[in-house]
C-alpha cells in the first residue's frame, strides 16, 4: 500500500527518464514532482509534505552529491535515494555516509525501486515524529521559569547534553 499523499521528487536531467519514472511512480499511487536540474529543486524546495527525493548523480550544473550537500545545509529532512547510470564505489560511499537512503543503478527493477521508496517514506515518518517530539520538548523547556530551569540543569542526564540540544533548538528557531 502506498502513501498517496507522499510526493516523490525526481531530479534528473534526462527528460525521457523523468517521463518514464513519473509514469511508474504515478501508476504506483504516488504524487510526482519533476525537476530537470538541481537548481530547479533549490529554487522551489519541497516543503511540508511527506516524500523522498530520487536524485541522479551526474547532471549539468550542480551534481547530485552537491545538491545533497546543499539540501543537508538547508535542513532538508526528505530521504534521498540516488538513482544513476554513473555509479562508482567512492561516490556511493560518499553519498551514503552523507545520509542518503540508498544508491541504485539504472535500470532498476520496478519492485526494488518501490521497496526502496517505501523504506525512505518509513524513514521520513520516523524523522517527522522525532521532530514533533523534540519540538514539544523544546516548547516545554522554553516555558520553564528561571528557577525551574536551574533545577532542570542539575539533573545529571540532562546536563550531559540534552539541555544543550533543547536550548540550541530554541536559539535556532528564534533566529
Amino acid at each position: 500500500m502506498t502513501d498517496t499523499s507522499a510526493v516523490i521528487h525526481v531530479v534528473d536531467d534526462d527528460a525521457s527518464f523523468r517521463t518514464a519514472i513519473s509514469r511508474v511512480l504515478s501508476a504506483s499511487g504516488f504524487q510526482v514532482a519533476l525537476y530537470e536540474s538541481a537548481q530547479q529543486l533549490l529554487d522551489a524546495p519541497p516543503a511540508g509534505k511527506a516524500g523522498c527525493i530520487l536524485l541522479d548523480v551526474e547532471m549539468s550544473g550542480l551534481s547530485g552529491p552537491q545538491l545533497q550537500d546543499r539540501l543537508t545545509a538547508l535542513g532538508n529532512r526528505l530521504p534521498i535515494i540516488f538513482l544513476t547510470g554513473h555509479g562508482d564505489i567512492p561516490t556511493t560511499v560518499r553519498t551514503i555516509k552523507a545520509g542518503a537512503q540508498d544508491f541504485l543503478t539504472k535500470p532498476v527493477p520496478r519492485l526494488q525501486l518501490l521497496d526502496t521508496i517505501k523504506c525512505a517514506l518509513d524513514r521520513y515518518e520516523k524523522l517527522h515524529a522525532q521532530d514533533l517530539r523534540a519540538g514539544a520538548l523544546r516548547s516545554r523547556v522554553a516555558r520553564l521559569t528561571p528557577r525551574e530551569r536551574e533545577v532542570f540543569e542539575l539533573i545529571p542526564c540532562i546536563s550531559q547534553g540534552l539541555l544543550r540540544l533543547f536550548i540550541t533548538g530554541l536559539q535556532d528557531s528564534s533566529a
